[in-house]
C-alpha cells in the first residue's frame, strides 16, 4: 500500500525525507499516526523512528523548516521533539527492549525497524510508513494491522501474555483503544488480560488514571468500563465502583443493579458533554449506595443519605486514584452531594427560598447539575422518563424566575466578615462566622434583601443578641 498522496498533505514529511536522505538515515513514521492516517482520524502526534540518531535527524529537520522550531532534546532517552504548525513531532532511534518481572521499565538497546515494530503494543500501532526517497509512502505492516483495522479488533503483535506481563499498562491501553475506536479485543488477547490482571499492581496509579480518563472521554465510555470489569482490571484499582454491581432480593423486592445504572448515566452525560469532571460526577453519583443500602420491612430497599456520604467519599477516591485535589475534585463532590436536590423542587408549593439555596450551593455548576440529574433518569418506562424530564423543565423555569429576580447565584452578602469585625471591633472568631452565616441564611430565605441598610440592621441585631456592642456604623 502506498500512502505517498496522504503524506503530501503534511509538509513536514517532505522535509524529513530530504533530511533523512542527506544524513543517509532510514526513517519511518510509525505507530498511532499511521493507524489514524489509515482510519482517516485526525492526529497531531507524529512519531519518527530512524536507524541512527533520532536527535541528529530532529535537529536537521527543524533547521530546514520555515518556522525553525526549537528542538527539545532528552539525551537520557535518546529522543528529541519539536512543535510545528500544530503538530508535535518526536524522533527516536529504533530500539529493542527486554523486561524484568518486577518492573515495567525496559532495558533498551539499539535495534532494527523490525525490532521497533516487534516491541509495539498492538498490531494497529505497529505499522510504519517509509520516509526515504527509496520507499517514500510505502506501508510496512508485518503483523497485518491494516487487516485488523478492517476487522475492528485489538490484537498484540507477539504473544499477548509476554506483551502484558512485560508492560501491564498495555492492558489498560487495550481497553482504551477498544473504547475509543469501538473495536473488539481479540479472544486470545482478552484471555491474556484475565491471566495477567494482577500484574497491574506494578503500574503507577498516575499511569492507570491517565488511561482511565481517556476511556471516560470515549464516545460511549460504558463499553470501556464493561471491558475493564469483565477482564478483572477494574477490581484492581476501583473497588468502590465494582461494589455497585449486583442485585439483592428480599421478600420478592429487588433494587436495580447500580453498577450498570451508573454506566448508563455516564453514557447519558457523554451524549451531552465532553467535560471529564462532569463525567466523573456521573461515575461517582451513587458511589455510596452499597454503604447506605438498607431493607425496610413493608417498604423495600433504601439508600438514605447516599448523596451526602458519596460527596464525602469523593476526596478519598480522588486521592487514591491520583486525580487532582483541586477545584475539579470540589466540583465533582458538589455535584454528587446535590444530585437529588433538583427533583425536590418540582412540587407546586416549593418556596423561592429552596430555589435560592440550591442556586447558591450549585453556583456556577448549576447547569452541570441539571445535566447530571437528567442523565440519572434511566427507567425503561418511557412515560416515567418523559414525566421526570418534564419535571426538570419546571425546575429550570422556577430557577430562571428566581435568578432574574434575585441574582442569587454566586452571590456574596453586601456585609462581609471583615465588615462584621469592624462594626463590633472583633477579631476573627467563631461568633463572627455565626453572624455571617445567619446573615446569609436570612438573605437566602428572603427575610431581608441583599442591600446594605437591611443587611447592616440584621447584623447589628444579631451581634447585640450575642452581647456585642456596635462601635462603628
Amino acid at each position: 500500500m502506498n500512502l505517498e498522496g496522504k503524506l503530501k498533505e503534511v509538509p513536514v514529511f517532505g522535509i524529513i525525507k530530504q533530511a533523512a536522505d542527506k544524513l543517509d538515515v532510514p526513517a519511518y513514521v510509525i505507530g498511532g499516526y499511521v493507524r489514524d492516517l489509515i482510519m482517516n482520524r485526525p492526529s497531531k502526534d507524529i512519531d519518527i523512528v530512524c536507524l541512527g540518531s533520532g536527535i541528529g535527524l530532529a535537529e536537521e529537520v527543524a533547521a530546514a523548516l520555515p518556522d525553525q522550531p526549537q528542538v527539545h532534546v532528552f539525551k537520557s532517552f535518546g529522543t528529541a521533539m519539536f512543535n510545528t504548525e500544530g503538530l508535535e513531532v518526536e524522533f527516536v532511534g529504533a530500539r529493542k527492549e527486554s523486561y524484568r518481572s518486577e518492573s515495567r521499565k525496559p532495558i533498551v538497546e539499539d535495534g532494527s525497524i523490525a525490532d521497533d515494530q516487534n516491541r509495539r503494543d498492538f498490531t494497529i500501532n505497529a505499522m510504519g510508513i517509509g520516509l526515504n526517497k527509496s520507499n517514500y509512502g510505502i506501508l510496512s505492516d508485518p503483523f497485518n494491522g491494516q487487516q485488523d483495522i478492517k476487522r475492528k479488533i485489538i490484537r498484540t503483535p507477539l504473544d499477548p501474555d509476554v506483551t502484558f506481563s512485560d508492560d501491564p499498562l498495555r492492558m489498560m491501553r487495550a481497553v482504551r483503544f477498544a473504547s475509543q475506536l469501538g473495536f473488539d479485543i481479540e479472544p486470545d488477547t482478552f484471555d491474556a488480560l484475565l491471566r495477567n490482571k494482577d500484574r497491574l499492581k506494578i503500574v503507577s496509579m498516575e499511569r492507570i488514571s491517565d488511561e482511565l480518563n481517556k476511556i471516560i472521554l470515549s464516545r460511549k465510555p460504558s463499553y470501556g468500563f464493561k471491558l475493564l470489569y469483565q477482564a478483572g482490571l477494574l477490581q484492581q484499582f476501583f473497588p468502590e465502583l465494582v461494589a455497585l454491581q449486583g442485585v439483592d432480593t428480599i421478600d420478592n423486592k429487588s433494587h436495580k443493579d447500580n453498577f450498570y445504572h451508573t454506566l448508563q448515566v455516564l453514557d447519558n452525560v457523554a451524549e451531552h458533554s465532553d467535560d471529564l469532571w462532569l463525567r466523573w460526577a456521573a461515575i461517582l453519583h451513587d458511589i455510596a449506595k452499597p454503604a447506605t443500602k438498607r431493607f425496610e420491612q413493608g417498604h423495600g430497599w433504601t439508600f438514605h443519605g447516599h448523596e451526602d456520604k458519596g460527596g464525602r467519599m469523593v476526596p478519598g477516591i480522588f486521592r487514591r486514584l491520583k486525580l487532582p485535589l483541586n477545584e475539579k475534585m470540589e466540583m465533582v463532590a458538589k455535584l454528587v452531594r446535590l444530585h437529588l436536590r433538583p427533583i425536590a423542587l418540582v412540587k407546586d408549593h416549593v418556596t423561592d427560598s429552596a430555589v435560592r439555596r440550591l442556586l447558591f450551593e450549585a453556583g456556577e455548576h448549576f447547569e452541570d447539575l441539571m445535566t447530571l440529574c437528567r442523565a440519572d433518569i434511566t427507567s425503561k418506562n418511557n412515560q416515567k422518563v418523559k414525566r421526570f424530564l418534564e419535571n426538570f423543565d419546571k425546575v429550570e423555569l422556577k430557577v430562571i424566575e428566581v435568578e432574574e429576580k434575585d441574582s442569587i447565584r454566586n452571590f456574596q452578602p453586601v456585609v462581609t466578615g471583615e465588615d462584621i469585625m469592624r462594626i463590633f471591633n472583633l477579631k476573627p472568631s467563631k461568633e463572627v462566622g455565626e453572624i455571617k452565616n445567619e446573615l446569609r441564611d436570612a438573605i437566602l430565605d428572603g427575610v431581608i434583601r441583599n442591600e446594605w441598610e437591611e443587611a447592616f440592621a440584621f447584623v447589628k441585631t444579631a451581634g447585640e443578641k450575642k452581647g456585642f456592642t456596635v462601635v462603628k456604623e
